[in-house]
């Protein structure tokens, strides 16, 4: 069977943007769970009827751009640890990789404006932008 790999480039559009207190990447932790702090989405108003039914107690995965990752790490130590063996970055979630796409599991905590979401926990940069929002199943048939 013949697969065929499309290469080039698509459009993906900002929705939002991350307001947060962790500045460096060095501040954050590697998964939301190990400590990330509430932060805000602050989402385009354009964007605003697309969050119709999102409201406090959601749970959401975030998608973000990671904009400071190197795209061109195919290898990394898992969670930087340097005594472990190099992998592939398809096998890690290590924010460098070809297409840095983070997810995030929140849990809105507050919506002001329509447009603003406190969230938690959140392992990404101030400024760190973000690409979409879908709602956590609870069931799904891909189990």
């Amino acid at each position: 069977m013949s697969e065929t790999i499309h290469r080039g480039s698509f459009q993906l559009l900002v929705i939002g943007t991350v307001h947060s207190l962790l500045k460096r990447r060095e501040e954050c932790p590697h998964q939301g769970w190990e400590g990330a702090p509430e932060a805000w989405l602050e989402m385009a108003p354009a964007f605003r009827e697309g969050l119709d039914g999102v409201v406090p107690g959601s749970e959401l995965i975030v998608l973000t751009w990671f904009h400071q990752a190197d795209r061109e790490v195919l290898k990394v130590h898992p969670r930087a640890d340097f005594a472990r063996p190099l992998r592939g970055v398809f096998a890690t979630r290590s924010p460098d990789r070809p297409n840095p796409i983070g997810l995030h599991r929140v849990k809105v905590i507050e919506i002001q404006d329509g447009c603003r979401l406190r969230v938690s926990p959140l392992e990404a940069l101030d400024g760190t932008p973000v690409i979409d929002l879908k709602p956590v199943l609870t069931a799904s048939a891909d189990m």
